[in-house]
């Protein structure tokens, strides 16, 4: 986003609210799109018996996941460089990928409560970007925390898997949903200054909106994982 940001210069009073505003509902009509994916194919394959290939077989999961993180990387570093068909190409192909890995929520949780955690995180998610939208604060000034914050909640959920405790479980729970909470706003600010000095119709516009959808994603994702693994009901 910073490189984005970048290179498409100041913001350009000449922008009007109208533009702004069709940057936005793309980045978030993306992002709903890519939602959708993701819970169609993640409940399709738990249903499947691809899901028994999948997860009996290491090699296919762990190369699915490595192939996740590539994507990101990818859009992230290369995005200037690639087409913005390739962009919202590689956005869907992540979400898609997703819905793969997913499965296993649906394995694991009863759907009565991935329903509910669902519209409660959909419900903070849509409250706090309104927040994010609406602020005259300047939230850039937490971005270091919150990247600490995130590369913490990383090393203790590894060090978790190997103690396996409970109370800690719960700690990185809490600690995870309101990282992502804080971070939904803070990228949601960034996407409006992006979307007052890039215009939709544009290539680098179309690009700089596939990757706020791809960083909205993330954050509401991250988000439901955390707070179903606060609210989730066990089957």
């Amino acid at each position: 986003m910073n490189q984005y940001l970048s290179n498409t210069g100041a913001v350009d009073a000449s922008f009007s609210t109208a533009a702004t505003r069709k940057f936005l509902l793309n980045v978030y009509n993306w992002m709903a799109m890519g939602l959708a994916l993701t819970g169609v194919i993640a409940y399709a394959v738990s249903n499947s018996t691809f899901v028994e290939v999948l997860y009996s077989n290491p090699f296919l999961l762990f190369g699915i996941i490595i192939l996740q993180i590539a994507i990101v990387f990818g859009m992230t570093f290369a995005i200037n460089k690639i087409p913005a068909g390739v962009a919202i190409g590689a956005f869907f192909l992540y979400a898609a990928l997703t819905g793969l890995t997913f499965a296993s929520v649906f394995l694991v949780y009863t759907t009565g409560s991935i329903a509910s955690t669902f519209f409660i995180c959909a419900a903070m998610f849509g409250s706090v970007s309104v927040y994010g939208y609406i602020t005259k604060s300047d939230l850039s000034k937490f971005g270091t925390y919150f990247f600490m914050g995130l590369i913490g909640l990383i090393i203790a959920s590894v060090v978790n898997i190997f103690l396996g405790s409970s109370t800690l479980n719960w700690i990185i729970s809490i600690a995870g949903v309101l990282i992502f909470t804080g971070l939904t706003a803070y990228d949601t600010q960034r996407i409006k200054q992006m979307s007052q000095s890039a215009d939709f119709e544009t290539e680098q516009g179309k690009k700089g909106a596939v990757i706020g959808a791809l960083m909205l994603y993330l954050d509401f994702i991250n988000m439901f994982l955390f707070l179903l693994r606060l609210m989730g009901e066990r089957k």
